[in-house]
Parts: structure tokens; sequence; C-alpha cells
């Protein structure tokens, strides 16, 4: 028998057998005494689904989700085994007598399938009652799957993988996965959980549930999963312009003077730089940690130097922590409430010149309860004293946080929002947006002056589902200095870029350098080929993510430490960054993009080339943006990838940095492809050995791209953008959009911003400037742009934003 329901009212059908369906708005219910289901549409393509130990359903507030449920048209099918409803784009099928949900698509292909789900009742602790949830799903045999954030495990492709998923330094968990089959799934708990995939299937299992609860997202590609994460969890704000230039960092700059010396520096030498970032410590002792003030002699006068790097049209991005030394002023106020963490984190001395560090004198910093609302004031009213001087952008480390001498019984300590293991993976989302929510509040209240027109911008060492909406910038932690570690990165960032969030950057030249040195901290590496070698090549994968920037400790990070112009260390770093600089146009406009359109900057190749079966595990190339396609060296070609001190013994066996390589490449099929160096094409589908130097990235560009490409500058917008150069790639029609405003405002949000859409007829050669849409205070009335293809043909047009077409 089957029975076909439509439209909106409520129906109960009840079973000889006990079973029964339920339907209310856009979902059903089902229960048969021991498995109880609930399946409701919030959109076409995002599916909700419960399954309760017990038949109630406790509706608690997800953390993560901030979709309000929009009108669907579905359609319920009853027979006398299951019950299916459908959108216009997914069927979900329950099976009633064990619970289990099929998805297909609206041409009837299976997606996925839940294979056996589970719940063991807690019996202790503070979340007695609750339960351990477990759910797994049954995938393809050949079905690579990608997402869950930021692991170091070199892989693409998550198939085969088991973690457990709780944040540390180095890897941050986003339960979010999606499959070469156009499917997501969000995982919507935030305790710890056990992902593993093996022979028994695809499963979640967390410690701490009232049901399982997870949304299933449909749309076909890599970009329409994403696209269905950011509906579901938020959508990604800009970034200011002048972040996607150059940033210097290094663990740390100890005085006001040592960070004036880099800007001017780097100034002296034309080296593009746009952030300088002050690391830990300025604030003194560890007992003063992280107090959010300027309170050692070496740091004084702290408007006067803020001032001073802003008049060399320099920003300063400054660190900012989840944690606080027992003699802050935010210690004191949140102690005697209960807000903060007893465990154990970074410093665990209060002595900070000690290593090891001392333990007869510890330092009682502890992480606070970023759960609670009145916390995060405190938090943010102490950061008011760094956003009045006029700090541009935060660096939020250990927002996982720092967790030493770990026992399972810490987990119970008890937050705003129940005990810590129940909300343990959300601890850096919310910390991140508290920050976030502040300063944007803080603009709206005080609008006219400078500090609020400026974007949020945040980067931050840990991440969880719907932090893309806080405009936050997540970087991999603290992670060694060595090729295996360089190699990780790529995939690392691509798999976090599949869950949604588009922000992603690593510590330039790997965090811990020093087994490169000589001794203990004599800076030899900088003059050691074999971490020269290494700085160049993770140098060059930066170029090509959202954020470029240096950084680590016990080895000099400054360019100009690496050498003098004319000398190959010193050339091929200030290329890349110079390199970086010719592409803002392209990359700015990429980030509007990101927002406008929920595209992503590091695009796996899959996201573009999915019918290409040998792109679905590759993880040492990748798209930026969807004109280029980056394959940056991560293999030693000088120097011993196996060694690290250079010796009398070895440093023989070093090739000149002179002497030209040769790497190999896979360009996908499906489309031509040029040498972004040589403009010569080559076939899709094939791979390619390139001749290179260590100053040289192998770099592509698809058939049928435009291509802005801007001046190098000192820093971002030194110079009006004139004279621009569009680069045509022939071989295919092709599209782009450049994307122009403010830089640093939030009046894009109003529509304040100038957009000019290009288009290129490969038939007829021929590019079509069309009329540019919005304008904004400061923008180009009349410009020239600079028309270019392959061969060197140039044609100059002068453009008034009216629509004009040139032929090449």
């Amino acid at each position: 028998m089957k029975k076909v329901f439509l439209g909106l009212a409520l129906f109960i059908s009840l079973m000889a057998n006990g079973q029964t369906v339920t339907k209310f708005t856009q979902g059903v219910k089902i229960d048969n005494g021991s498995r109880h289901a609930r399946v409701q549409f919030l959109t076409n393509r995002i599916a909700r689904i419960e399954k309760s130990p017990d038949g109630e359903y406790r509706e608690p507030q997800s953390l993560v989700v901030t979709l309000k449920q929009q009108k669907v048209n579905t359609k319920v099918v009853e027979s006398d085994g299951s019950v299916s409803i459908s959108s216009p784009e997914i069927t979900v099928t329950v099976d009633k007598n064990t619970g289990r949900v099929t998805f297909t698509s609206a041409d009837g292909k299976e997606l996925l399938k839940e294979k056996a789900y589970d719940f063991t009742k807690r019996g202790s602790g503070p979340d007695k009652d609750s339960y351990f949830a477990e759910q797994t799903f049954t995938l393809d045999s050949d079905e690579p799957i990608y997402g869950l954030g930021i692991i170091q495990d070199e892989k693409m492709s998550k198939r085969g993988i088991s973690r457990m998923m709780i944040q540390s330094n180095t890897e941050d968990f986003v339960p979010v996965v999606q499959s070469v089959k156009g499917w997501g799934l969000y995982w919507d708990n935030t305790s710890p959980t056990k992902f593993d995939d093996n022979s028994e299937g695809m499963t979640f299992r967390s410690e701490v549930a009232e049901a399982i609860d997870y949304y299933f997202m449909q749309s076909g590609n890599v970009d329409g999963v994403n696209a269905q994460m950011r509906t579901l969890s938020g959508t990604v704000p800009m970034m200011p312009k002048w972040t996607y230039g150059f940033w210097q960092s290094k663990e740390r700059y100890k005085s006001w003077k040592e960070v004036r010396e880099v800007v001017d520096t780097y100034r002296r030498l034309h080296i593009p730089l746009d952030c300088v970032v002050q690391d830990w410590q300025y604030w003194g002792s560890n007992y003063l940690w992280n107090a959010m003030d300027f309170l050692i002699g070496e740091f004084k006068n702290p408007q006067e130097n803020i001032d001073y790097l802003h008049k060399q049209n320099s920003h300063l991005l400054i660190s900012i922590w989840a944690s606080f030394g027992p003699h802050t002023k935010q210690y004191r106020e949140m102690q005697p409430k209960g807000m903060l963490f007893d465990i154990t984190t970074w410093p665990e001395s209060g002595i900070a010149d000690f290593w090891p560090p001392r333990q007869d004198y510890p330092s009682g910093v502890k992480p606070y309860d970023v759960y609670n609302p009145e916390a995060r004031n405190i938090y943010w009213k102490n950061m008011l004293r760094l956003y009045n001087l006029g700090a541009d952008a935060w660096w939020m480390d250990s927002t996982e946080p720092d967790h030493h001498a770990f026992k399972d019984s810490d987990l119970d300590i008890k937050t705003y929002l129940g005990s810590w293991r129940k909300v343990r993976n959300a601890y850096p989302l919310m910390t991140v947006e508290g920050v976030y929510k502040h300063q944007r509040e803080q603009a709206k209240q005080n609008p006219d002056t400078i500090t609020s027109r400026k974007r949020v911008t945040i980067m931050t060492r840990s991440a969880f589902a719907g932090q893309q909406r806080t405009g936050a910038n997540t970087w991999s932690g603290d992670v060694t200095s060595s090729w295996q570690s360089l190699r990780c990165q790529i995939p690392a960032g691509l798999n976090f870029s599949m869950t949604g969030n588009p922000n992603y950057n690593s510590d330039g030249g790997g965090f811990f350098a020093g087994s490169y040195n000589k001794r203990y901290l004599d800076d030899s590496a900088t003059r050691n080929p074999m971490y020269q070698e290494l700085y160049v090549r993770w140098m060059q994968f930066a170029m090509f993510c959202p954020i470029m920037r240096s950084h680590g400790t016990e080895v000099s990070r400054e360019i100009y430490k690496y050498g003098k112009e004319g000398e190959p260390v010193f050339d091929a770093l200030a290329s890349a960054v110079k390199t970086r600089y010719t592409l803002i146009p392209y990359i700015y406009s990429m980030a509007h993009d990101v927002t406008a359109n929920n595209g992503s900057y590091m695009r796996a190749l899959v996201s573009d080339f999915k019918a290409d079966h040998k792109t679905w595990n590759i993880g040492d190339e990748f798209m930026f943006g969807k004109a280029l396609l980056a394959a940056p060296i991560v293999h030693a070609q000088y120097t011993s990838e196996a060694e690290k001190k250079l010796t009398e013994a070895n440093k023989n066996s070093i090739e000149p940095f002179t002497k030209e390589k040769t790497t190999k490449v896979y360009l996908p099929k499906g489309t031509e492809w040029f040498d972004y160096h040589t403009g010569l094409k080559y076939d899709g589908g094939t791979e390619v050995s390139l001749k290179t130097t260590l100053q040289s990235v192998p770099l592509f560009v698809r058939a049928g791209s435009i291509l802005p490409i801007g001046a190098v500058m000192q820093y971002v917008d030194e110079k009006p953008a004139n004279d621009m150069e569009l680069r045509v790639y022939p071989g295919a029609d092709g599209d782009f959009t450049l994307y122009e405003d403010e830089g640093d405002s939030y009046d894009y949000e109003k529509g304040i911003c100038s957009t000019i859409p290009m288009h290129w007829n490969d038939r007829s050669h021929t590019l079509t400037i069309g009329k540019r849409e919005g304008q904004f205070p400061g923008m180009l009335m009349q410009r020239t742009f600079v028309v270019k293809d392959i061969k060197g043909n140039a044609k100059r047009i002068k453009y008034n934003g009216k629509k004009i077409s040139v032929k090449l």
C-alpha cells in the first residue's frame, strides 16, 4: 500500500505494528517504539536529520546553524516499509523498521545511505543521562570525501582516516564532509567526536548528545556544497584589501625599535609590505599574560609608535590570547565570577626567559569561559585599550585553547552552557565570534571614528564550523619546519576550504626552525642552504594563500636576513612577494566573489575538474581562483630533506641555487593551459615536465581567462590602479568581473563599490569591457587598460565606465 501526502497539513498514520508517521511543516517524524527519526527540509537543498533515543526532541540551540527555515514544496510518500519526503532537489527515505535514512537526487541517483546508529547512555558526571551518539554511513568504494578541517596527514581525500576530533594546536576540526558525488554533511555536535572511515563505513561518534543531529546538503559540486554550508551557518564578510599584501612576522619583536626597523628596512629596500605583526609579551611578565596593554619600557608610547607605522603605510596585527595571567585586570574580574577554567595551559611557568619552563614558578594562567556572554563583554572591554590605540587586526592565538597535562576529567569543568565536554570543539568559534560581534557593534555606536571604518580582521589558530562568518583567517598552528610539514599544508588548506571556510594560511617557513641552526638561537639557519631552500618554497606556496605571511621562532624570517639583491635566495623571496602584489586586482576581485557568490580562494582541482578522476586525490596542486593553477615545489631539489644542520661533511653535496632543475605538473583535462611565465600552451590531461630555478614556481593559466595584472607597489593601493594590464588567454570564451571599493570599510554592504564585467569572445578574439556598475569615493572615473594576449600584442584603451570592445 502506498500513500501520498501533499501540502502542509498535519497527518498521523498509525500502523498495526505500532509504527507512527507524523507529518509537520516540511518534515516527517517516524516512531516505531525503539527507533525515532525526524526529517525536516530547511531549503530545497538542505535537510535536517535527527534521531532521538527516547522520541523526545529537545531542540537545543545550535551554536553553528543560523539559517531560518525557508518555504519548500515537499511531497511525502508512504509505503509499508518506508516513508519518503522530497523537495524539488532531494528525496529522503526513512526505513520504518530500522530508522535508517537514504538520500537520493531528483533524478533518482543514490547519494548517501545510513548503515547503523546507536546511543549509549552516560552513567556519571555532569553529562549523566545524556548519550554517546554514533552514526555510520555507507560510501561507494571509490568515493573520495573531503573536509573535516585542518589535518596534518598529507592526504587529499579523507577516506581511510581515523581521528579523535578535539581541537588542538596544529589540527583544527570542522565536522563537515563532502563527496565527489556532490553531497555534503554537517554533523551538528560540539563535543569531542571520533571520526572513522574504514571497511565498516564512515562513522561519527560524539561524546555528549541528546540526539543524533546532522544536516544533509546537496548541490552537485564543491562550490555548491560550500555555498549550502554558508547558507546554513553564515556567509563570509570581506577582509580589508591590505590583508592581501605581505605580512612580516616572527616570534617575536621585543621592542618598538625592532618593529619600526622592520618596516623601515622593507621600505628602504623597496620590498612590498602591508602588515607587521607584534607577537606575545609586549605586556611583560607571564603573570601579566595577555593583559592587552603595553606594560614594559621597550613598548612605551604605543600611540606614537602605532601612528608611526600608519604613516609608513603599514598595519599592525597584535597578539591576544584566550587566557589571562593572575595579575591582569581580566583575571581579577573574571576569577571571582567563575569565568576561568582550572586547567594547565600555555605558558606553564611565570618566568618567561627559561627553557624548559621553570615549573616551580607556575604562571597561574587560565583560559576563560568564552561561552559566557558577560565574560566575552569583559574580554572586549579590555581589548578596547588596543582598539582605541589604532591596532588594525587581531592575532587571536591559542583559541583551541592550549591544554597541557590533559586529564579527561578536565572536560567536566562547568561552563556557561554546561560541561566543557559538551561544547568543547566550539571554543574557537565562540571566542572569535565574540570579538567580531563586539567590534561590529562598537563601530555602529561610534560611526565617526577612524577605527570604526575598519573591517574586522582576525587571524586565529583554531576553527569550527560557521567560523567563516566572523572575518577570521585560520592558520595551521605551530607546525615544524620540514619538507614533510610543507607538503601537509596544501591538502590541509584545501580540505579546510571544503568545509565552507575559505580563509586559511600557514606559518611561512614553518614555526619551529631551530634544528637548522648550528647552535641554539644563533640564527645560522638564515645562511644554511637546507633551510633557505625550504623557506623559499614555503613562501612561494604562501603566494597563493588568502594571506601571505612569514612567521616562526628560533630563526629570523625577514627577507633581508637572507642575503641581498642579486643573490639567489634574496631574489627568490623578494620575487615571490612582488609577484603577489601584481596579482592584487585578481585576488581582491576573488575576495568579492567569495563574499558575493560563495567562491573560494584555494580550490582543490576536483572543484573545477571533477570529470577528470586523476584530480580526485591530487593534494600538491590547486586552483587559486578560477583562472590560475598553482603547483608549488614541495620537494627539495638542491639540498637533502634528511639533513638539517650544515656540516663540513654535507656542504659539498649541496648544489648551487643557480642550477636549472626540472619538476612535473599534471594539467587537468577539459581545457588548455598556458604557462604563466613563458606563455607556452599545453593540452589538458597531460603531465608536463618543466624547467625551474629557485626563483620560479610552476603557475598555469586556464584557457579563456581574463587576468588583471597590477603594478608592483610598496603597499596595497600605493598608486591609483591606472594602466592595469588585462591579459587574455585564448582557447575558450571567458568572463571576469573586476571588483573595486574603498578597501577597508563595510560600505560595500550598502552597495558602495564598483564592478566592471569583462567577456572574451574566443571566436572573434574580442574583449568586451562592460558598463561599470556602482561607485565609491575615490574611484577612478577615467582610466587606461592595457589589453594583451599571449603573443605580446597589446592595445591601450581609455575606459570611462561605458561598454567598449577591443579586437586582438
